[in-house]
């Protein structure tokens, strides 16, 4: 299979094997207006399998969402046909608007303007709590 490079945009390698689509669909790329391809289950010496996204625009990524979804993500920068920056990602301490409070007594559940905090409470099991009602994500 052959996957043409791009000359402007974003590469998101090391995506943990599966994982590709909830990436596409939580940074909402389907409104893009360009060419992006996913690559699932591609051969890694690192990782055995993992899964690649090849977005051929520029965008501003989020990546606390990236972060949250898989922090072994590498964010590659393409201008001009090559790579100008990468960046690692780490587990971020909070997120906001990411995902939604499971509590239904929460005040994010009655009050919809209220953006959906949570924090990093436990980094080795991936645990974060809701800042107002500290129930776990």
């Amino acid at each position: 299979m052959k996957v043409d490079s791009i000359q402007n945009g974003i590469v998101l390698d090391h995506i943990t094997a599966g994982k590709a689509l909830q990436v596409y669909h939580d940074l909402k790329l389907d409104k893009l207006d360009c060419n992006i391809a996913i690559l699932q289950n591609a051969t890694s010496n690192k990782m055995g399998r993992k899964d690649i996204l090849k977005i051929n625009q520029e965008y501003n990524i989020n990546l606390d969402v990236l972060g949250y979804i898989d922090p072994n993500i590498t964010v590659s920068i393409i201008k001009d046909g090559q790579t100008v920056e990468k960046k690692k990602l780490a587990l971020p301490k909070k997120i906001v608007n990411v995902k939604k409070c499971k509590n239904p007594r929460c005040i994010t559940s009655v009050e919809p303007d209220i953006p959906q905090i949570f924090v990093l409470t436990d980094e080795k099991n991936r645990v974060y709590r809701c800042m107002y009602c500290e129930a776990d994500k």
